[in-house]
């Protein structure tokens, strides 16, 4: 997955807000930039910035990520890459 947000966005950079850590997870709040120069999910470049934010929780076993919860707000980045209109 991240290969093709490189691919679309090569000046991609996610910037941690804050991180939390408690027993075996751990949980970031993360905003996510970059600029739409590559094909995207069929979505054709657009030269179009975007800054998105996402919380991740990862679970974390023998000092390795078994397990992964995410939530990005994917309907912004759609809305400013102007493929969903803004309301």
């Amino acid at each position: 997955m991240m290969n093709m947000f490189y691919s679309a966005f090569p000046d991609l950079k996610v910037t941690v807000n804050q991180l939390v850590a408690e027993r075996d997870l751990v949980v970031g709040h993360m905003t996510t930039e970059g600029t739409q120069t590559g094909e995207f999910m069929g979505i054709p470049a657009s030269g179009k910035k975007i800054s998105i934010t996402e919380m991740n929780m990862v679970r974390i076993a023998n000092g390795k990520a078994v397990e992964r919860w995410g939530q990005a707000n994917a309907m912004a980045m759609m809305q400013q890459l102007g493929v969903i209109p803004e309301q």
